[in-house]
C-alpha cells in the first residue's frame, strides 16, 4: 500500500467510526472478510448473530430504542436474502437501519457466481435507497448519505452492497464528497397557513381526538404530544405503533384503536368530529374498512412523508412536517380548552366496557400484571400474534421508547433478536419480550448471541401449544375448524434455553409466576421462562369481519 492510499474495506470502516457507530450485528461470509479484517482492528463492537434476519432485526431493535441508526452487516448471496425479512420489518416501521453486504467481484456480477444475487434489485421495494458500490473512492461519501438518508424525514433501512474487489481495491483518500442528494429535501416545518387552519378547527370542535402513531415516537415528540393533551383537553388513542406516544395511565388516555382496540377508542373515533391523526399511516388494522372510518370527522394528517397524506383516508386539512416541530407549532398558537362532556362521556363508555381480566391462574393478563408490579418501567419487545394484542392492552407503559413490536410487516420472529439490540441500546435498563411459543421457536438460536456476549434479556413465552392468532381467527371466521395450528406439546422451552447457555424457567401454576419474574430481572443473565397457559383467550376485543362503526353502534 502506497502512502496515502486505503482499501474500500478500511474507507469503509474509518466512514463508520466517524457515523459514531459502536456496534454492528453481522454474520460473516466470503464476500465480506476483507471488511471483517479491517473491522478486527476497530474500535467498533462487532455482534455475531446466529442467523442473518437476526442481525436485521437486533440492529432494528438497537435502532428503535436508541434513536440511533442500526448497522448490520452479512455476506453476498443467501447471507444478503436473509436479511431480507429484518429490513423489510424496518421499512415498514419506518426504522432508521443501514445494512451493508457483500457482493461478488464487479467481474462477476452477472454471471450467476457463486452467491451471487442481485441484492439491489431485491431490496429496491424494502428499501428508502440503496447502493451498489462501483469505485472504492465512492465509499466515503456513500456511508454519509446513507447515515443521512436512513435518519432524516421518514426514517428507514438504507442498503450498501459492496462487490469483493471493491473491498480490496486501493485509492488516495480523500475527504468525501458533499451529499449532494437532488430532490431530497423533507419538509420538516409545518405550513403556517395550515397551522393557523388546524389551531382554528381544533378550537372550534366541540368532540377532538388525537390519534398518535409510531410517527410520534419515531421523531421523540411524546412531550410535546402531551402538553397539546393536556393544554387542549384533547383525548388520546393510539395505533399499535403508537402505544407509547403518551403515558397509557394518563386520564386522557383511551387505548388503542382498531380491529383488537378498545370500544371506547374505536367509539372515540366515531363520534369525534375533528381528528388530530399525527404519525399515522392510517393502516388497514387501524381503520377496519375505509368507507366507514371516522366519518364524522375532519382529519387533520399530520405526516413527514407527503405519500401518507390521504393515501388511504382523505385529510381535510394536510400538514406535512415532522410530528414534533408541527404539534409544537400548533401549540404555539392554540389557547387553553376545556371539553369535559366529550371526555366524561368517553370515561363512559370505558367503564361500561373494561378489559376483560383474570386475577388468578396462568393467564396472559395475570403474568402481564405480575411483571408490571415487578418491573416498573421496562422496554417491552413482543412477538407478532395474540400475546401481541394482550401486552398492547394490559401492560401499561410510560412515554418514549418504551414499546417496540412488528406492525406494518408483523413479522413472527422479531421479538428475541430485536430485544437483544434494545438491550444493547439501553444498557442497565430492563428489557422483556414477550413472545408466542410459536413466534419464539423461528429465531430462539440468537439467545445463543445473548449468552456470548452476556446480554441480560428476559424472555416470557406465553406457551398455548398453538399459533394463538391462528387458533383465534379460525375460531371466530372458520366455524372452529381448527387448521394447522397446534403446535402440540413437543418442545419443552426451559431445556431448550439451558441447552443454548440461558436459564430457563418452566411456570405450570399461577403460584410461581411472581417467583420465576423476579429471578429473570434479578439474575443478570439471559432468561427464558415458558408460561404453560391454561386456556386459550382470544384477544380482546375481535372486530374482524366487521367495520368498527358497527362494534360500537
Amino acid at each position: 500500500m502506497k502512502k496515502g492510499q486505503t482499501t474500500g474495506a478500511k474507507a469503509l470502516i474509518k466512514a463508520l467510526e466517524s457515523e459514531g457507530v459502536e456496534y454492528i450485528f453481522g454474520y460473516p461470509g466470503g464476500a465480506t472478510l476483507p471488511i471483517y479484517d479491517e473491522l478486527a482492528r476497530s474500535p467498533i463492537k462487532h455482534i455475531l448473530a446466529r442467523h442473518e434476519q437476526g442481525a436485521a432485526h437486533m440492529a432494528d431493535g438497537y435502532a428503535r430504542a436508541s434513536g440511533k441508526v442500526g448497522v448490520c452487516m452479512a455476506t453476498s448471496g443467501p447471507g444478503a436474502t436473509n436479511l431480507v425479512t429484518g429490513i423489510a420489518t424496518a421499512y415498514m416501521d419506518s426504522s432508521p437501519v443501514v445494512a451493508i453486504t457483500g457482493q461478488v467481484s464487479r467481474s462477476m456480477i452477472g454471471n450467476d457466481a457463486f452467491q451471487e444475487v442481485d441484492t439491489t434489485g431485491i431490496t429496491i421495494p424494502i428499501t428508502k435507497h440503496n447502493y451498489l458500490v462501483e469505485n472504492a473512492s465512492d465509499i466515503p461519501t456513500i456511508v454519509k448519505e446513507a447515515f443521512h438518508l436512513a435518519s432524516t424525514g421518514r426514517k428507514g433501512p438504507v442498503l450498501i452492497d459492496i462487490p469483493k474487489d471493491v473491498q480490496q481495491e486501493f485509492f488516495n483518500l480523500r475527504e468525501g464528497r458533499k451529499i449532494q442528494l437532488e430532490g431530497y429535501k423533507p419538509t420538516v416545518t409545518g405550513h403556517p397557513g395550515q397551522i393557523k387552519r388546524a389551531v382554528q378547527l381544533i378550537k372550534n370542535s366541540k368532540n377532538p381526538l388525537i390519534i398518535a402513531g409510531g410517527g410520534i415516537v419515531n421523531a421523540d415528540a411524546s412531550e410535546v404530544i402531551l402538553e397539546l393533551t393536556e393544554k387542549a383537553s384533547i383525548p388520546v388513542v393510539h395505533t399499535l405503533m403508537g402505544k407509547s406516544s403518551i403515558p397509557n395511565n394518563h386520564p386522557l388516555y383511551f387505548g388503542m384503536l382498531g380491529y383488537h382496540g378498545r370500544i371506547a377508542a374505536n367509539t372515540a373515533v366515531n363520534r369525534a368530529d375533528v381528528i388530530i391523526a399525527a404519525g399515522v399511516r392510517f393502516g388497514d388494522r387501524s381503520t377496519g374498512p375505509l368507507n366507514t372510518f371516522a366519518k364524522q370527522a375532519k382529519i387533520i394528517h399530520i405526516d413527514i412523508d407527503p405519500a401518507e397524506i390521504s393515501k388511504n383516508v382523505p385529510a381535510f386539512l394536510p400538514i406535512v412536517g415532522d410530528a414534533k416541530k408541527v404539534l409544537a407549532q400548533i401549540m404555539k398558537l392554540l389557547p387553553e380548552l376545556k371539553h369535559d362532556k366529550w371526555i366524561d362521556s368517553l370515561r363512559k363508555v370505558d367503564a361500561e366496557h373494561p378489559l376483560p381480566f383474570k386475577t388468578e391462574g396462568v393467564t396472559i393478563q395475570n403474568i402481564l400484571r405480575i411483571l408490571k408490579e415487578k418491573a416498573k418501567n421496562p422496554v417491552l419487545v413482543t412477538d407478532v400474534g395474540k400475546h401481541q394484542m394482550f401486552a398492547a392492552h394490559y401492560f401499561p407503559v410510560d412515554m418514549g421508547r418504551t414499546f417496540l413490536t412488528s406492525g406494518g410487516l408483523g413479522t413472527m420472529g422479531f421479538s428475541v433478536p430485536a430485544a437483544i439490540g434494545a438491550k444493547v441500546a439501553v444498557g442497565e435498563k430492563s428489557v422483556v419480550d414477550i413472545a408466542g411459543d410459536g413466534s419464539f421457536l423461528m429465531t430462539c438460536q440468537q439467545i445463543t448471541t445473548a449468552v456470548q456476549y452476556n446480554i441480560p434479556v428476559l424472555i416470557l413465552i406465553m406457551n398455548d401449544y398453538c399459533l394463538g392468532m391462528i387458533h383465534q381467527l379460525q375460531d371466530v371466521l372458520y366455524g372452529k375448524r381448527y387448521q394447522s395450528c397446534d403446535l402440540e406439546k413437543i418442545v419443552d422451552y426451559a431445556k431448550l434455553a439451558e441447552s443454548l447457555g440461558a436459564r430457563g424457567i418452566r411456570v405450570t401454576k399461577d403460584s410461581d409466576i411472581e417467583p420465576a419474574v423476579l429471578e429473570g430481572l434479578s439474575n443478570n443473565r439471559p432468561t427464558v421462562i415458558d408460561f404453560i397457559l391454561e386456556e386459550k383467550p382470544n384477544a380482546y376485543p375481535m372486530v374482524v369481519g366487521k367495520s368498527l362503526l358497527e362494534y360500537v353502534e
